[in-house]
């Protein structure tokens, strides 16, 4: 055990209190603690962005409570009240395997060979590859189901692609992935690279997992998944052998005559099969000894199907299948195949697809179905689906050839506009008292929502959609659609975060509007989101560039409210950063500017709120001083505004800084009713961590408070 006051105990609690600062209670908990290692070493302390850093930081703690004993007593108290990451540890399961499952003996016996090799200091890691169609998932995952009890600790799957998000899933989303997928909810997932890297490594260490890694295009992507853990198997799937991947390497080819044959054998009714025996042959050879093709052939089998092309060795099987299937098609389900093809939305709905296709849902909706049937989509649950990538090629390459680029053209756009006219709809809706939210598109109804948790919902399920549609626009170039887009993205980052899967199309938005909109309220507003979101992702230094732009261009568009707003943002900044003076003068700036809104001005409505919350900041900024009366009269001041408000939560959120400043003087009598005053307001806000870190404090307030 770990003697409390060591650096590596110091730095444990550094490591976790930052770890946890995807929710609320891990933003106080980090806040508190700068404020803590100020006090510890009489002088302003860098907030750490990394291991080394944290390592630093723990040492200057360390000497600093050594001849004291209060501070030691404050930082044990502090200390005790951190909750590691992780607690909430689960067992995942793989997806049931396939009852078809043929041949693979070979590969099979590899990877059996593999996961039972003496534990060397190697990862044991296998990397198979193979075409698309040829099985390279169901193979991973018939092996994984068929092993799970050497797995007692779970078994993970994550599909690298991006699932509903449409881009493939860098290092740190890959590490997030895997960690919800061991229990970890989105709240408690540490917001940087390095931090879920150790996490994950921390869990590996005594477990026996089984993770499949599927659909890499790169060994960048999954290296900091594949550690040294003696009881860790990772298996990769991939297109091709990945260059850097030190990893035995398996690949999965076509199937041989006989198991093409038993595979059609196991797929057919035998009448069906007897009754088509003089078609197999040919059916097969086309075919090429691909899984996903003989399983696409199965409903063509008893089909008067019209003359394929003739197969060439060369011929990609996957995408003969699909012609094959396609020549099957009625014309309604044809062209609905073919228009939603073209915006290659990550996961396809009936609304999506009707815009793509001018129909209505309800029509979209059975034609989708079909499509599925059929084996041109993939279903992806929750009325969702997804083109295989060789499926959509052919999808699009029929669309050129049968509907033409007006046609093609068209059907982009109103999938643009729609999806633009549904997230812009849906921002108004979560958020409509708020002015960052884009106007709706000229001459255009809202789509309607039921509530504002509804909205928010529709918003969270079409990110990925929304980020794809973005790039489209990007590329079209459509700036106005990029940055009303990239605008209605705000509810979604404050209320839901996403922040790994909405920061590529935040720098997308960005870069438009620089570039066709410049020193506007446009671009302003932009550059404070992707502010917001680098802040959230600890990408503190781009943070800065893009806070300072931000209120650059709010000053030279005339905008003060956008200008004191983005003068906020960077003083929020410096607080994560532990800079407690500077974020002061920020909002004291941003108090400055705010004072220049008239009675009859733009914003005069909002002020008395903007200025609460600043009151706030400045007691949190104050309170990282040391300055503990000056920071109980602002934050008395911003309380009194919220209790007659009646906002809840930025009551709770208030009295939660002033019970923490209280417990910094250890007047914890004081602090002891402003910590029930906060449970209770947060009652029905559905807070949990908020709450968790609430009781925490009111043990501390008690066990102070309680007669020995």
């Amino acid at each position: 055990m770990l003697e409390p006051m060591s650096v590596a105990a110091v730095a444990g609690v550094l490591g976790a209190v930052g770890s946890g600062m995807a929710n609320e209670a891990g933003k106080w908990a980090w806040e508190s603690a700068g404020g803590l290692v100020r006090r510890i070493a009489g002088r302003e302390v860098a907030a750490p962005a990394n291991p080394a850093e944290v390592e630093a930081v723990a040492r200057v703690v360390h000497e600093g409570v050594l001849g004291d004993p209060r501070l030691a007593r404050a930082w044990a108290e502090f200390a005790g009240g951190v909750r590691p990451p992780g607690g909430t540890v689960g067992r995942p399961c793989l997806p049931p395997s396939i009852r078809s499952f043929t041949d693979r003996r070979d590969a099979l016996k590899r990877l059996d060979e593999e996961a039972r090799r003496k534990a060397d200091g190697r990862p044991r890691l296998a990397l198979l590859y193979g075409l698309e169609g040829m099985g390279v998932t169901t193979l991973a995952t018939h092996w994984g189901v068929r092993a799970a009890e050497r797995f007692p600790d779970g078994q993970i799957h994550v599909d690298l692609r991006g699932g509903g998000t449409g881009t493939p899933l860098d290092a740190a989303r890959v590490l997030a992935e895997v960690l919800r997928q061991l229990g970890l909810r989105d709240e408690e997932l540490p917001p940087a690279f390095a931090e879920r890297q150790e996490l994950f490594r921390r869990y590996a260490a005594d477990r026996r997992l089984l993770v499949i890694l599927d659909h890499a295009r790169s060994a960048a992507q999954v290296e900091p998944v594949t550690g040294s853990a003696p009881e860790v198997f990772t298996i990769v799937g991939a297109r091709h052998r990945l260059t850097g991947l030190d990893a035995l390497s398996i690949l999965v080819g076509p199937l041989t005559e006989r198991d093409s044959e038993r595979l059609l054998a196991a797929l057919v009714d035998k009448s069906a099969l007897a009754a088509a025996r003089a078609t197999v042959p040919s059916l097969l050879a086309r075919c090429a000894g691909s899984p996903y093709a003989i399983k696409a052939a199965v409903p063509r089998l008893s089909a008067p199907a019209p003359e394929a092309p003739a197969v060439s060795p060369e011929t990609d099987p996957v995408r003969a299948a699909a012609e094959d299937s396609y020549r099957l098609l009625g014309p309604g389900a044809a062209r609905l195949y073919r228009l939603a093809a073209l915006c290659d939305l990550p996961a396809l709905d009936a609304t999506g697809a009707a815009r793509a296709a001018g129909l209505q849902p309800a029509e979209a909706e059975g034609w989708l179905a079909e499509l599925a049937e059929v084996m041109l989509l993939e279903r992806v649950g929750d009325g969702r689906y997804r083109y295989r990538e060789g499926v959509r090629a052919h999808a699009e390459v029929a669309a050129a050839r049968e509907d033409g680029i007006v046609a093609c053209s068209a059907a982009m756009n109103r999938t643009i506009e729609g999806y633009l006219l549904s997230a812009v709809s849906a921002a108004r809706a979560v958020l409509p008292e708020s002015w960052r939210i884009p106007e709706l598109p000229a001459g255009a109804d809202a789509v309607p929502y039921a509530d504002r948790g509804a909205a928010l919902d529709s918003l969270a399920a079409e990110a990925g959609n929304l980020v794809r549609v973005m790039g489209l626009a990007d590329e079209f170039g459509d700036a106005d659609t990029v940055v009303r887009l990239g605008r209605a993205l705000w509810p979604l980052q404050l209320k839901a975060g996403h922040h790994d899967v909405l920061l590529p199309a935040l720098r997308i938005a960005v870069r438009a509007a620089d570039e066709r909109f410049p020193g506007t309220r446009e671009a302003g507003a932009l550059h404070a989101q992707l502010a917001h979101t680098l802040t959230e992702l600890r990408l503190w230094d781009e943070a800065e560039r893009e806070a300072v732009a931000a209120a650059r261009d709010e000053r030279s568009a005339g905008h003060p409210r956008g200008h004191a707003s983005a003068v906020e943002f960077l003083g929020l900044l410096r607080l994560r950063q532990w800079r407690f003076q500077e974020a002061y003068d920020c909002f004291e700036e941003s108090y400055g500017i705010y004072g220049g809104i008239g009675p009859e001005d733009e914003g005069a409505r909002d002020l008395p709120r903007a200025l609460a919350l600043l009151e706030r900041h400045r007691g949190r900024a104050l309170r990282g001083l040391q300055r503990r009366a000056e920071a109980r009269e602002r934050l008395e001041r911003a309380l009194a505004f919220f209790r007659e408000s009646g906002e809840a939560y930025n009551r709770a959120r208030t009295l939660t800084d002033l019970a923490e400043t209280r417990l910094d003087g250890e007047e914890f009598a004081a602090a002891l009713p402003l910590v029930d005053e906060a449970i209770a307001a947060l009652a029905a806000e559905k807070a949990e961590y908020h709450l968790a870190y609430l009781r925490a404090l009111r043990e501390r307030c008690v066990a102070a408070v309680r007669p020995e």
